[in-house]
């Protein structure tokens, strides 16, 4: 015999809020795990684009210095 849900019993009704809330909280969740995720993956990007130019213009630096120290010889 199967056995049917009444869409009056309270406990049948919580028990299908409390999966909806659930459901609505995991979702919550993992929208606000990709918006982080993305974020700081572009900030990581920017910082590794900030540390390769400050390397570029070291390493211009040094080479300049000891260009202008051969010549200067």
């Amino acid at each position: 015999m199967i056995m049917l849900l009444n869409p009056f019993c309270p406990v049948a009704g919580a028990k299908i809020l409390g999966l909806q809330a659930t459901v609505i909280l995991l979702l919550n969740l993992l929208i606000k795990s990709k918006i982080r995720i993305a974020t700081f993956s572009a900030l990581g990007g920017l910082l590794l684009l900030f540390q390769t130019v400050v390397f570029l213009a070291a390493a211009a630096a040094i080479y300049a210095g000891q260009q202008r120290k051969t010549s200067a010889a």
